[in-house]
């Protein structure tokens, strides 16, 4: 076929510049962009502006806009290419090829010709002095004289050209410039910074940091959404990233006593709850750690700071507990069992304080709402509350009354073991609406992964058919479930 004689570059960005470059010696070439600085910008590096109404009369035109916004744009260009007689090559430049064919294919005009490429460059690497020859990925549904001619020019140009499909160049995309781009911007989210030791592999980490980061965040975008197999790419990558993290710690931080993160202060539900569930191992040596909330719980065992992790689930009456929920959206772990205690509620206040004083109840919104009808009735002129940070756990509000530091107009409600331990005077027990009061917790580890799957004695085993006056053991076999992404046993 004839060389063509016209060529405008649509898109004159930092990759426009470098693909009109490469262009420029050899054909009669203009350059667009919708941004108002580009004639200036094109006449400042030695190319030709062209308004988008002559550029488009061109014999061939090259597409270097963004991914997210090329369909956008050719549809844009369609009414000037009715006006038009003959036909055209339309060449994108797209760094995902599976969107560019399905465009094409669904707008392309009757008689234009489109041609699938990929430089696997960029405007910092083509400077590269390596030697080493730039990858171009070529893909056309009609294999005739367009294509055979431009096929010809990118080897002429010194292009080492693949041609591809492009579903099998998303494929492998994905699996190479995908991982690529999705590292270099969690290392920047990283703020990986080089030392005065670094190796050569911290180096290139810090080279893949940079040149990532000199392309738009735009770019980084829509290489991960308009690529088809990106979003496996990703959770792939995520689950290696947490396998790697949780084979670091092991089962147990402590080899002579368990460490347990509880959701509870001293004297809380979760306290008797764990102390329950230990008990059916008396031969295991246990430390408990009050963590007051169950995103702290399921930070520290995260962490390695703890071996198990408990957290109340879901009450009786007050349903699910919120805060347990939101934490578990947060973290990966593997659920070793559910149980469920009984529970009962006493309104307490400060040693030194009078009850005329009392304006306002303060303890965790389960209590509240497990407690519902008989406050309304009986103690309906309190204001109910709960506090922040680890005041949310009524056993860490009982310990402050206790110490004299929370105001005396506040009480609080929770077990009568609160009172016990922390001097408080109780008003009125078994203020829960329900007789029989349960709530169920979750008993936590970190994801086995790899670990073998081997009796441990660091999971107590119910015993004696695990249930009591005051307690249920759920003791069947679990189902399965999905917690943080890991696949779990409740």
């Amino acid at each position: 076929m004839p060389k063509p004689k016209s060529v405008a570059v649509i898109g004159f960005g930092r990759f426009g510049q470098l693909w009109a470059s490469i262009l420029k010696d050899d054909f009669t070439l203009c350059v667009y962009d919708e941004k108002h600085d580009t004639e200036l910008a094109a006449a400042s590096l030695g190319f030709s502006y062209k308004p988008l109404q002559e550029a488009l009369k061109s014999d061939v035109i090259f597409y270097c806009v963004p991914i997210s916004r090329f369909e956008d744009t050719l549809i844009s260009h369609l009414p000037h290419f009715s006006n038009q007689t003959g036909s055209k090559t339309l060449i994108d430049v797209l760094s995902v090829k599976t969107h560019p064919m399905e465009v094409f294919a669904k707008h392309l005009p009757p008689g234009y010709s489109a041609i699938l490429t990929h430089p696997m460059f960029g405007p910092d690497s083509f400077t590269d002095k390596s030697g080493s020859k730039k990858t171009l990925v070529i893909d056309c549904k009609d294999k005739g004289d367009k294509y055979q001619f431009w096929l010809e020019y990118f080897r002429a140009k010194d292009f080492m050209v693949l041609p591809m499909s492009a579903d099998e160049h998303d494929r492998l995309a994905a699996q190479s410039q995908g991982v690529t781009h999705f590292i270099g911007r969690i290392l920047a989210e990283f703020d990986l910074k080089p030392t005065s030791i670094d190796t050569a592999g911290a180096t290139k980490l810090q080279e893949i940091k940079e040149q990532v980061g000199n392309d738009s965040w735009q770019l980084f975008v829509d290489l991960q959404t308009y690529n088809p197999y990106t979003r496996a790419m990703r959770v792939d990558l995520a689950k290696a990233q947490s396998k790697v993290f949780n084979r670091l710690l092991p089962n147990r931080i402590n080899k002579q006593k368990l460490i347990v993160g509880i959701q509870g202060g001293r004297g809380s539900f979760n306290e008797e709850a764990a102390t329950y569930y230990l008990s059916r191992t008396p031969e295991i040596d246990y430390e408990l750690v009050y963590l007051h909330t169950t995103e702290q719980v399921l930070r520290a065992l995260h962490e390695g700071m703890v071996d198990r992790g408990q957290f109340a689930m879901h009450n009786s009456l007050g349903g699910i507990v919120t805060e347990s929920v939101q934490a578990m959206a947060n973290y990966n772990f593997e659920i070793v069992e559910e149980f469920a205690i009984k529970i009962s509620h006493a309104l307490m206040i400060a040693p030194d304080s009078e009850f005329s004083q009392i304006d306002t109840i303060m303890t965790h919104p389960q209590v509240l709402r497990q407690c519902r009808s008989n406050l309304q009735n009986k103690y309906g002129r309190l204001k109910q509350t709960s506090g922040e940070g680890d005041l949310v756990d009524h056993a860490e509000v009982a310990l402050l009354m206790g110490q004299g530091k929370l105001a005396k107009n506040i009480a609080t409600m929770g077990s009568k073991v609160l009172a016990s331990i922390n001097n408080l005077k109780i008003i009125e027990a078994d203020l829960q609406d329900l007789d029989s009061n349960f709530t169920s917790f979750l008993w936590v580890q970190r994801p086995a992964w790899q670990r073998p799957q081997t009796n441990n004695p660091a999971q107590p085993k119910p015993r004696g058919g695990g249930k009591n006056a005051n307690t249920l053991a759920q003791t069947k076999t679990p189902p399965r479930m999905n917690c943080g992404g890991v696949e779990a046993i409740v």
